[in-house]
């Protein structure tokens, strides 16, 4: 599993997928080692398609939860 600032958590309301580079997106045939930022701009989260700009680390620099972000 990868480090949790490498990790990414979809905001959406009553989602919460963790983008996890070590494993990838089978869904989106996204090879594991991708890391967020090296994803497509037009990617979606795979459980409730919300956009990359809905996603904010687990750790470091931006990683709050405070705002909740609609598809």
């Amino acid at each position: 599993m990868a480090a949790p600032e490498n990790m990414w958590q979809c905001q959406t309301t009553n989602c919460g997928y963790i983008y996890d580079p070590d494993r990838g997106d089978r869904k989106g045939k996204i090879p594991k080692g991708t890391s967020f930022e090296d994803l497509p701009d037009d990617w979606k989260c795979p459980v409730c398609g919300a956009t990359k700009k809905c996603f904010r680390p687990l750790a470091g620099p931006g990683s709050t939860k405070d705002i909740a972000c609609e598809k």
